[in-house]
């Protein structure tokens, strides 16, 4: 039997503590006062809570075709825990497949064949199932409710009752608590419960050795947050799960595209929905298809995809009844601040507690990927060393309006120290405001005509002109309304409407009211990201200088351009615009635009904004820099479906587009 040693540490203080020496007076009457001491002692006991089992070995029995075992096995599973609130017990059948559904299987037959959980009683389906027991014998000092039992006074149980045969769950089902501490020392009882199986083969059941498994999960205080389970995808679909307690937002289901090949072995592709789940204090990293990523790391056929990445599957996997596939937010806690110098330095530096560049190793999330908030607005971003070797958001900036005076240079990264402008109005209005002409909005704009000389005036806030929006969740209660095609604008089903972000105009971006573009091809300091980040520097790289120039002095977005694909950019017009046609592969077989969107890059389609109106979500992207073009332009990092401008060619100021912030290693 396993079991976890209690760990006690003892400190003494002594408070006080006078040594009394004895001082012979000569002719002297007089006696000493008495003096006190205090001697304190404190103990810490740890709460210390763990799982162990008896008789854990496979259990065997043989049953024939239209028979039925309800005695297969015996375990005993004991509790040891001192949280004085007690603790649950959860229990999930452990040979899920991909869709969540768990089986008897034999590895010798096909899956038509497997042994589904069930009430395996007689019928025309085979099944298995599962009961457990509580230990009463002797009478156990801390005993342990079974759910579902005649003696369960908690009397909020909803599940099953496990005092009898039950279909074994495909979901984490709780089946026995105790609602107050157990013992934990080295001669401690604990609290027990006792497991068997039943199974029954119908008539039409092929002969071999079926194997399953059940997992048990011991979770304190007795009503903490019950284990993440999988989710049965319907068949043909990609599902989006939230994967987590508070998560706001609701996402649907897409179809498995279908056209293509049909050998049944040819591979065929699918482009995955942005996400639509948020998550406070957290950051939002991609999407798993395993929904226990985070306990269990290094488990077999593991996958992380950014949440707008391409992923390639054998043509027919996932269509056909029982077929499907089911995709769960991969969620980080923050660490801390994005404005915590001292935080990003360990981060994104090279010594000790920093992070690795990431890739596609088994055990990435856990080795390359944190996440940190913004205290501007409390907005949680996922970062991660990428290719370049520096530190990015792996999200797309969702600042809006703080309302804050940014005096103290706090609210973004060289911007402003005006109390008049210290609530930048470069910064957004929500999208469902309908832009009328009569609202005010807190929006910064453009006066004159569009390719005009990119002046800003803020003396007007009623014109709708170029307002650049929230990231359009209509609030909550709206992004709820619309989960089948994760909706938001007439004729969009691209999803997305969290993971998109902010639109910004290049002078928001900038956070410089006065910068008008007088500093044609030069990189501004003043950007929206936090302080201590910045926009990525952006601008053209010539054929000449692909040659004689090393990575580390090309600009940043070319340089994260060049660590993703392995080279320059490789079009024929490298003097003018370098871009990465779609047709090039990386060394991992992806194509350009597949891997600036793979995890974890996570680039996205997120269009642009532009004359009051959301375009082109799901289709292209992009990314402002901080270097002008000219004087009604900037470099940005473009993205659409045959090509990639790693920050090398020119789009109008004016528009919206999305912002990733950057830092250095070692900053």
């Amino acid at each position: 039997m396993n079991r976890k040693n209690i760990k006690t540490r003892i400190s003494i203080s002594f408070m006080g503590l006078f040594v009394l020496a004895c001082v012979f007076l000569v002719s002297s009457t007089n006696a000493f006062a008495e003096e006190s001491v205090v001697d304190q002692v404190n103990i810490t006991i740890p709460t210390s809570c763990s799982l162990s089992g008896t008789g854990m070995d496979t259990h065997n029995t043989t049953i024939h075709n239209n028979e039925s075992d309800s005695a297969i096995g015996e375990s005993i599973i004991t509790a040891y825990c001192n949280d004085i609130n007690g603790f649950s017990i959860y229990a999930i059948g452990f040979t899920n497949d991909e869709d969540g559904n768990n089986y008897l299987t034999d590895s010798n037959l096909d899956s038509t064949s497997n042994i589904p959980t069930g009430t395996a009683t007689t019928g025309a389906t085979s099944s298995w199932a599962m009961k457990l027991t509580p230990v009463t014998s002797p009478t156990p000092t801390y005993p342990i409710t079974i759910i579902g039992s005649i003696d369960d006074t908690d009397k909020t149980a909803t599940t099953p009752d496990y005092t009898a045969f039950q279909p074994v769950p495909n979901k984490y089902a709780l089946v026995a608590r105790r609602k107050a501490a157990t013992d934990v020392g080295a001669n401690a009882e604990g609290s027990s419960f006792k497991t068997t199986y039943q199974a029954y083969a119908s008539p039409s059941q092929l002969a071999g050795t079926y194997t399953g498994q059940v997992k048990y999960t011991l979770i304190h205080p007795y009503d903490a947050e019950a284990p993440l389970s999988p989710e049965t995808t319907a068949s043909g679909k990609i599902c989006y799960y939230p994967n987590g307690s508070n998560v706001d937002g609701t996402m649907g289901c897409q179809t498995i595209p279908t056209s293509g090949t049909t050998d049944g072995v040819s591979p065929t592709s699918a482009t995955l929905l942005a996400s639509n789940f948020s998550r406070t204090g957290y950051g939002f990293a991609g999407w798993s298809n395993k929904f226990d990523y985070a306990t269990n790391p290094n488990q077999e056929g593991i996958k992380f995809y950014g949440p707008q990445e391409t992923i390639t599957y054998e043509n027919g996997q996932y269509v056909g009844e029982g077929k499907g596939l089911s995709l769960y937010a991969v969620w980080v806690k923050s660490a801390g601040n994005l404005q915590d110098t001292t935080k990003v330095a360990t981060l994104c530096g090279t010594g000790t507690g920093s992070l690795i560049k990431a890739n596609e190793a088994t055990n990435i999330l856990s080795q390359s990927i944190t996440a940190l908030s913004d205290s501007r607005d409390n907005n949680t971003y996922a970062i991660a060393k990428l290719a370049d070797g520096n530190c990015w958001m792996i999200e797309n900036l969702r600042l809006e309006s703080t309302n804050s005076d940014n005096s103290t240079g706090a609210l973004a990264q060289g911007y402003g120290t005006s109390t008049t402008y210290g609530n930048f109005s470069g910064l957004a209005d929500a999208e469902s405001t309908g832009f009328t002409s009569t609202y005010t909005a807190n929006s910064l704009y453009y006066s004159g005509t569009q390719e005009g000389t990119a002046s800003i005036d803020i003396s007007i806030f009623n014109s709708p002109a170029h307002r650049m929006p929230h990231y359009n969740n209509l609030n909550t209660q709206n992004r709820a309304t619309n989960p089948a095609g994760n909706t938001f604008l007439s004729g969009n089903t691209k999803g997305g409407m969290y993971s998109y972000g902010n639109y910004y105009t290049w002078h928001a971006a900038i956070a410089d009211l006065t910068y008008n573009g007088t500093n044609n091809k030069s990189t501004t300091s003043t950007s929206l990201c936090p302080t201590g980040w910045h926009l990525p520097t952006g601008g053209s790289v010539t054929t000449s200088v692909n040659v004689t120039e090393t990575p580390s002095t090309w600009r940043e977005f070319y340089n994260l351009g060049y660590g993703i694909m392995g080279s320059v950019a490789n079009d024929s017009n490298a003097g003018t615009y370098a871009y990465y046609n779609n047709t090039t592969t990386n060394s991992s077989g992806d194509t350009a635009t597949k891997a600036f969107r793979k995890f974890p890059n996570n680039f996205l389609y997120s269009g642009y904004f532009e004359a009051s109106s959301a375009s082109s979500r799901g289709d292209c992207g992009g990314y402002w820099s901080s270097t002008a073009y000219s004087n009604v332009s900037s470099y940005i990092l473009y993205l659409h479906s045959s090509r990639v401008y790693p920050g090398t060619n020119g789009y109008n100021k004016y528009r919206g587009f999305s912002i990733r912030c950057t830092v250095s290693a070692g900053t």
